[in-house]
């Protein structure tokens, strides 16, 4: 697939875009199945893993390619955590 009509930032968004889709599938699919963490088959714990390593590898390629930095995702990923604390039982607080 070397011969690709599409220029590397379209590639990069086209495919972080089915990526991010592909686990929100995989979590609508775990939510219909399972009430607690403690419930979820390994089965799906690994497709789970399979879906959040494909949109890892696709936020470290934007990376790569100097469209993000890891610095900035870490600040955005803190201040999310901080809201969190006030909306959610995710994280104490």
């Amino acid at each position: 697939m070397k011969n690709n009509p599409i220029n590397k930032l379209q590639q990069l968004m086209v495919i972080t875009a089915e990526e991010c889709g592909e686990l929100t599938q995989r979590c609508s699919k775990i939510i219909r199945k399972y009430e607690e963490f403690s419930e979820i088959e390994d089965e799906q714990r690994n497709k789970l893993l399979e879906e959040v390593g494909d949109v890892y590898c696709m936020i470290d390629l934007m990376c790569e390619h100097n469209v993000l930095d890891w610095k900035h995702i870490y600040a955005r990923s803190s201040a999310k955590k901080e809201k969190l604390k006030k909306w959610s039982t995710l994280i104490d607080g």
